[in-house]
């Protein structure tokens, strides 16, 4: 299980436990009104099993809570939809996996991203692009679409130039120095972030990595608008749409655009790597 699922299931969890003890039950009370076994009730609220539906019902029943069951149920739903195996959503190639995002991107409106490693989608350059495409073509062991994908990126990036939108990133300085591809094509990837960084509905911030940090993000992730939180991890992709889980990337995010530095600051760490790559 990745980290947010756990952390979904645990306050999912959390919750449970709230309603139970505002009910004034223990949890071998809970348990026996439903022919339950005791560590039943241990293991839901520190969201180690999952619950059922009828768990969540039978739960609100014996706690006089039955008008939480609506949203325990949504919350059950979302965490069960937030995680999606990246390999079962590419099998088809990297090119659907571009494409299906476009719906999302060309509806919203304000986009904000934290990146610890590499380079956003948005600003590839088609080089480094392909070299991130081939890479986990070959990681996954999914079907060789690079070139495909490269351009189904790039048409992507049109969002950059059309219609009343803002980007908003932050990027770890290490997302500079992350050797993607061959030096050539690292120097035209800074490049092309300069150039990205000039235009006026870009935003982009770069924390150094001796900085002084407000926020000890685990890793990266991307919110469109306020409605959808995405984090790709090795093996999965995965949504959070819970209102309260959003605002707490939110306030993530917040805090790691107060640890950035922005302007000049952010164009000399870059230049300060072109200049590290080119006496190499």
């Amino acid at each position: 299980m990745t980290a947010p699922v756990k952390q979904a299931r645990e306050a999912l969890g959390a919750r449970l436990r709230e309603i139970r003890k505002e009910a004034g039950l223990t949890g071998r009370a809970l348990a026996q009104r439903h022919g339950w076994h005791y560590t039943k009730v241990s293991k839901l609220e520190h969201g180690t099993t999952t619950p059922t539906d009828a768990d969540l019902r039978a739960w609100c029943q014996a706690c006089g809570a039955e008008d939480q069951v609506p949203d325990l149920v949504a919350t059950m739903r979302a965490i069960e939809s937030m995680y999606v195996e990246w390999q079962r959503q590419m099998r088809a190639g990297l090119k659907r996996q571009q494409v299906s995002t476009v719906p999302l991107y060309e509806k919203t409106k304000v986009f904000r991203g934290y990146e610890n490693t590499v380079i956003p989608g948005l600003f590839h350059t088609a080089e480094y692009a392909a070299a991130i495409f081939t890479w986990w073509s070959n990681f996954l062991d999914l079907p060789n679409d690079t070139d495909e994908a490269v351009a189904a990126r790039m048409a992507r990036q049109q969002v950059l130039y059309t219609g009343d939108r803002r980007f908003v990133f932050v990027l770890e300085e290490q997302t500079l120095r992350t050797h993607v591809g061959s030096t050539d094509v690292m120097l035209g990837q800074l490049d092309r972030v300069l150039a990205v960084m000039s235009l006026p509905r870009v935003s982009l911030g770069i924390i150094p990595a001796t900085g002084e940090r407000q926020c000890l993000a685990q890793g990266s992730f991307w919110i469109f608008d306020e409605h959808v939180v995405q984090i790709e991890t090795i093996s999965a992709g995965i949504e959070v749409t819970q209102p309260r889980e959003i605002a707490i990337y939110l306030r993530a995010f917040t805090l790691l655009q107060e640890s950035a530095v922005y302007g000049k600051p952010a164009r000399d760490l870059i230049g300060r790597t072109i200049a590290e790559l080119q006496e190499q």
